[in-house]
């Protein structure tokens, strides 16, 4: 388990935003320090009520990214922070397979679940869905616009997220770490740290199964990170583009002259 008192990436603990982290505090290989206040993620903000919402209104939010598919929205849309545009980018739009809203349902039904998620079947699920966080066209449409919209921040600071803040986000977080410079085995620590921050907010989801005699067990590999999930996106990228560097400028539109920007605009001394 991660110490976030240890590393960066302490939780703001809101009870109906869970896994909201910035970003800042991460230093790169040569001494840089990523900026605070500036980038945030999170689970999706279908429950952001009351105090909570006037808490992350305090943090300036300008601008929400939301990388969820169509019907994801639709079943739990957005609330919406005062003052924030909302951006969607949906990375799974040329995934016909992606059902991430039929995934509630099959944890409903632990029978259902054990027959699509044992014997090693999630983890061949985990494989398949972070090889598509790389190759799909939509995918790199997404996460191209996204540090796009990155280079425009001078609208201020940007809230992304999915649904459970792990996936499809974590990549968003990887990826941009890694092209201001921070080294990679932080980039997986920061990866990791969803699961002592959005696994305590499942509990619930883990009692229910266990209630309707399901093996919590099942569970913890989907709805929570593995080291070797971020690994498989980190080896696509390199098999398909031949190194990050070439993946970063060919697939998401970030150079050499553009990474140096986002890094001036990300750090600081």
């Amino acid at each position: 388990m991660i110490d976030p008192a240890t590393y960066p990436g302490a939780s703001i603990p809101l009870e109906t935003l869970p896994n909201l982290r910035g970003l800042g505090g991460w230093r790169t290989s040569d001494g840089r320090r990523v900026r605070d206040g500036v980038l945030y993620r999170s689970t999706d903000l279908s429950r952001l009520s009351g105090a909570d919402l006037d808490a992350v209104a305090a943090l300036g939010i300008r601008t929400v990214v939301d990388l969820r598919t169509q019907p994801e929205r639709a079943l739990r849309p957005d609330v919406v922070v005062p003052g924030a545009e909302h951006v969607v980018l949906d990375v799974l739009a040329d995934d016909t397979d992606a059902t991430p809203t039929d995934m509630a349902t099959i944890l409903e039904d632990p029978k259902r679940a054990k027959t699509l998620l044992g014997d090693g079947q999630v983890e061949e699920l985990l494989s398949r869905a972070y090889t598509q966080l790389v190759a799909l066209p939509s995918a790199r449409t997404a996460y191209r616009t996204f540090f796009s919209d990155l280079l425009a921040l001078d609208r201020g600071p940007v809230l992304f997220h999915c649904t459970t803040g792990k996936d499809r986000t974590g990549w968003a977080a990887a990826t941009t770490l890694l092209m201001v410079g921070v080294p990679e085995e932080d980039v997986v620590r920061e990866y990791l740290l969803t699961n002592d921050q959005l696994l305590p907010a499942l509990k619930p989801v883990f009692d229910e199964f266990a209630a309707h005699g399901g093996d919590p067990a099942l569970l913890r590999p989907v709805l929570g990170v593995r080291e070797a999930y971020l690994e498989t996106s980190m080896a696509q990228a390199r098999t398909q583009y031949g190194d990050l560097a070439t993946y970063f400028a060919e697939g998401l539109g970030v150079g050499p002259d553009r990474r140096e920007a986002l890094r001036d605009l990300l750090t600081e001394c």
